[in-house]
């Protein structure tokens, strides 16, 4: 793995160290400020003590992101310009890196030590906006086209609908339980808070089954967390890794002969489409400055990279030629392997737009969509390393700092104490539903949902819920994307007057 790293100078070395560290401790924060959120029921229903129950969290966090994949990694990354994305390796995207990560630390840290329930998701979110904004302002381009609108709305849309579905679904399973799950004592235990169980029955535990459920119900939760917040960390190290030290990151370097193949295989099929189809490239092609300079114009390769759909084909073309014959990346040099990932994320890119085509039918969709996943098979990875390091930050974070968000969520939410039927509840529907958005790739809150599923258990069945403790998460919740968005933006300006 060393030789990855081979000719970085000091400098460029201790750059990569603390960039690195900037991630990880993201990833520390996010595990004892959301996963706060898997521990608070089973603690305050005395189904595990807090101990237990904050180690059985960051076990199931770091099997979650070992386990979860990649899809909502770079469901995130994609969020960034496409020009910056690029060309990471510039001073430019690394200056939009460190901007990101020290706008979501400042405001993840503050949120928690007010002991806010606020979303991590939204305040990395925020922080790509701002980078987007204000990359866009400064070289004068369209707001538009500097945000990836379309992957924006599906993902806002997914965080302002999972809270709601998260209430709703609680409430509705409380309400369930509630009338159909009182007809005898030994039912009625379910609807008991553990104070009320103690002076009744003289026991702390939860009923055995309900304890069973409810310590279930946690670890899918801590494991859904880490399949979705985990893999965010992953998106961010392989940006800074492929902007820092590109000779060993840029392209997967261990990737077989049977993988380059597919993408090769990929950039011929996609070719012969656009021949077959002429008229799909025309309703996609924009009069602009040509993406991919030919070798007379840049002999060199391209330095700053413009990805246009206009120059498609010979960009399949040039990839083409890169990837003839090759059966192991070692066989290119730097600056090809940093040319064939932008010529891969742009055919990517382009593919992409002509799958979302109106004209574009069901099967050719399907059919652009796997030559898509084909094309960025090398591009879009993550060394197990990699995983494990994030996996593990997940983990300590979640055992260090978790009791600031879940006294919140345990005590301050609802007006009474929390009933076993009610934590269930709570857990069961935030473990579907962050598992659900992890397959998906969708980047969710798991602040939100588990909060939100909270509330819904309280106001269907726990005496309502308290006005101030709701207020400042709401406040919370506003102010998050707001302040992100600001708080980024500026650091970005400010780095870059001294790159």
């Amino acid at each position: 793995m060393l030789h990855l790293f081979a000719g970085l100078d000091y400098h460029t070395g201790l750059l990569l160290v603390l960039a690195l560290l900037f991630v990880l401790f993201y990833e520390a924060i996010n595990g004892f400020h959301d996963t706060a959120n898997a521990v608070a029921t089973v603690i305050y229903t005395r189904a595990m003590r807090s101990q237990l129950a904050v180690v059985m969290a960051g076990v199931f966090n770091f099997f979650g992101v070992l386990l979860g994949g990649l899809s909502v990694a770079y469901a995130i990354v994609h969020l960034l310009p496409t020009d910056l994305l690029l060309n990471v390796g510039s001073a430019h995207g690394l200056a939009m890196v460190f901007s990101m990560l020290l706008a979501a630390i400042i405001w993840n840290l503050g949120t928690w030590y007010f002991g806010l329930p606020a979303s991590s998701s939204h305040t990395l979110i925020g922080a790509i906006i701002g980078i987007g904004l204000t990359n866009a302002l400064l070289t004068g381009t369209s707001v538009v086209e500097a945000l990836n609108i379309p992957k924006m709305i599906g993902i806002f849309l997914s965080l302002v609908i999972s809270p709601i579905v998260g209430l709703i679904i609680a409430g509705g399973l409380v309400f369930i339980l509630r009338r159909y799950w009182s007809g005898s004592k030994k039912r009625r235990r379910i609807h008991m808070t553990p104070a009320e169980r103690e002076k009744i029955d003289g026991k702390k535990k939860p009923p055995f089954w309900t304890r069973i459920a409810l310590i279930v119900s946690a670890i899918g939760v801590s494991y859904s967390h880490g399949a979705n917040d985990g893999q965010k960390g992953i998106g961010l190290i392989m940006l800074v890794l492929i902007g820092v030290a590109p000779a060993g990151f840029v392209v997967n370097m261990n990737a077989s002969g049977y993988d380059i193949t597919r993408t090769r295989d990929a950039v011929n099929h996609l070719g012969q489409f656009y021949q077959q189809k002429p008229e799909t490239m025309t309703h996609i092609v924009q009069m602009a400055p040509p993406a991919v300079p030919t070798p007379e114009e840049n002999r060199d390769g391209p330095k700053e990279f413009h990805c246009n759909a206009s120059r498609a084909l010979p960009a399949i073309e040039r990839a083409q030629g890169l990837l003839n014959n090759l059966q192991s990346y070692d066989a290119l040099s730097l600056d090809q392997r940093a040319q064939l990932r932008r010529l891969l994320m742009c055919i990517s890119d382009t593919a992409d737009k002509a799958a979302k085509l109106p004209e574009t039918n069901g099967e050719d969709r399907r059919f652009l969509s796997q030559l898509k996943g084909d094309l960025l098979n090398t591009v879009e990875y993550a060394p197990v390393w990699i995983i494990i390091a994030v996996a593990m930050a997940l983990a300590l974070g979640t055992m260090v700092g978790w009791r600031r968000v879940a006294t919140t969520i345990g005590e301050k939410i609802g007006k009474k104490g929390m009933t076993y039927a009610q934590g269930m509840a709570a857990q069961m529907t935030a473990a579907v539903s962050i598992g659900v958005a992890s397959y998906t790739g969708m980047p969710v809150s798991t602040t939100h949902v588990l909060s939100s599923s909270v509330a819904g258990t309280m106001l269907v069945d726990g005496g309502g819920v308290q006005g101030k403790t709701i207020k400042n998460i709401l406040l919370a919740w506003v102010l998050t994307l707001p302040v992100s968005i600001v708080l980024s933006g500026c650091l970005y300006w400010v780095a870059l007057k001294f790159v």
